[in-house]
């Protein structure tokens, strides 16, 4: 598994322009999430189908993820009925670092969070975010998706 370096952050202000930056619908819905903060889902993201297990909380996390088929998304997909988040991530480069804002729609609509991967805990550290940021929640666990799936905004 490879380690994932993360911090995130609500987001109450879009940036400028929005709808200029790449985007993409997402629809990501979890077969299994355990008490030690491992879980396991399938996503879909733009024409992409994927199957990850991620494991840890905070921080530094270990992921794991494998390109799947149309075909077997599908199979997945009805098992993660009532665990599942839709939005729509827009990818954002910001001096050095790529931010990926998600908007999320259905029982989450109105909720706004950017995340930004790093390299380094040193690097992770020396991020100063952009204004429109707000609070930052990555210690939050009830805004992780797998908990937004199960539960619902906080």
């Amino acid at each position: 598994m490879a380690q994932e370096i993360e911090r995130k952050f609500l987001v109450s202000v879009l940036p400028p322009n929005i709808e200029s930056y790449p985007n993409n619908e997402i629809m990501q819905g979890y077969l299994r999430i355990l008490d030690d903060g491992t879980e396991e889902r399938v996503r879909k993201k733009g024409p992409h189908y994927f199957y990850t297990v991620k494991s840890g909380k905070g921080l530094i996390r270990e992921e794991s993820e494998k390109k799947i088929t149309e075909k077997d998304f599908m199979e997945l997909w009805p098992k993660t009925r009532d665990k599942r988040v839709l939005k729509t991530r827009y990818d954002i480069e910001y001096e050095g670092v790529l931010i990926e804002l998600d908007i999320f729609s259905g029982h989450l609509e109105g909720l706004i969070v950017a995340e930004v991967e790093f390299e380094s805990e040193e690097e992770s550290s020396k991020f100063i975010p952009p204004q429109w940021f707000g609070t930052e929640i990555t210690h939050d666990e009830r805004y992780k998706n797998k908990y937004l799936a199960l539960h619902g905004r906080p």
